[in-house]
């Protein structure tokens, strides 16, 4: 767990996924990734699926709900899962269950981050996967998801979002918006142009879940290290440098959705002026972890 101020931030791996370097680190040539993350003999690299669990003003907030139980078996093949269900597996080893969350936020609906909405139940029926919550997830990215184009097609997927917009359980937003006090949801364009960032901030404190605008925690400490997966990577890297000094300034935790190295630090700067991440020393996944 994480303290923010008043405010606890669990932190669950969902699913542990092994990609192509290509997809978190684009451009980035093979030479300087490598000295941040090995490769195994496939030439794969480790990707977490890192959703957050915040208590804040007595309410039980997800932020991102990974891949949750809805995968086949062909599909986790396919994404070289190690392990999937973390969240819900990590809820449960805290106490809690899905009936017990009230809000939810998808900080954007790239299938990683939403497939998990819903849920397989014991019946084999296709569910909310947190019956008691209100979703939230930004207009723009909402309607930008209805039609996806030949390079979102295979990471839009409609059954993920729309029986919740239209049975009236997901609420759209227009912008930033508070979602609980001291829990704000913050457009950071780039990867997609309503992509959101959570921000807390409680007794002069301050975090921050940067979700996919900051991949790896390289991704901030480098303002030039883009993901194959931005779909703006130059307004990427201007979001970021925006959220590079607003970290230097507040000391803030940042948390990092796919990051299995440095999950969560702080950000300073070195003996060379350089930005980096400082990870959390003592930090442990919450509930399951693989």
């Amino acid at each position: 767990m994480i303290t923010i101020g008043d405010i606890k931030v669990y932190v669950f791996n969902d699913a542990e996924t092994w990609s192509d370097p290509g997809g978190p680190f684009g451009l980035v040539p093979r030479v300087l990734w490598s000295r941040y993350v090995d490769p195994d003999e496939r030439h794969l690299v480790p990707m977490a699926t890192h959703n957050l669990l915040i208590q804040a003003n007595g309410k039980n907030i997800i932020v991102d709900t990974g891949f949750g139980n809805m995968l086949s078996d062909e599909i986790q093949k396919r994404y070289n899962m190690t392990y999937t269900d973390g969240t819900h597996k990590g809820l449960a080893e805290l106490g809690l269950s899905a009936d017990d969350i009230d809000i939810v936020i998808d900080t954007h609906l790239h299938s990683d981050h939403c497939t998990g909405n819903h849920r397989i139940d014991a019946s084999g029926d296709i569910v909310p996967a947190f019956p008691n919550a209100e979703y939230v997830v930004q207009r723009r990215e909402y309607e930008d998801a209805l039609k996806p184009n030949e390079r979102t097609r295979a990471t839009y997927i409609l059954p993920n979002y729309v029986p919740l917009v239209e049975s009236g359980q997901m609420r759209l937003l227009d912008g930033d918006t508070e979602i609980v006090s001291g829990v704000t949801g913050v457009v950071t364009p780039g990867h997609t142009p309503a992509h959101m960032s959570v921000r807390i901030e409680s007794n002069g404190e301050h975090g921050a879940f940067l979700c996919d605008l900051s991949t790896y925690a390289v991704h901030i400490e480098r303002l030039g290290w883009m993901t194959s997966y931005d779909v703006e990577p130059l307004i990427t890297l201007e979001t970021k440098r925006e959220w590079q000094q607003w970290g230097l300034e507040t000391n803030a935790v940042l948390i990092f959705p796919h990051d299995s190295i440095k999950p969560a630090g702080r950000l300073t700067l070195n003996e060379k002026r350089r930005h980096i991440v400082e990870p959390i020393v003592d930090f442990a996944y919450d509930g399951f972890m693989g």
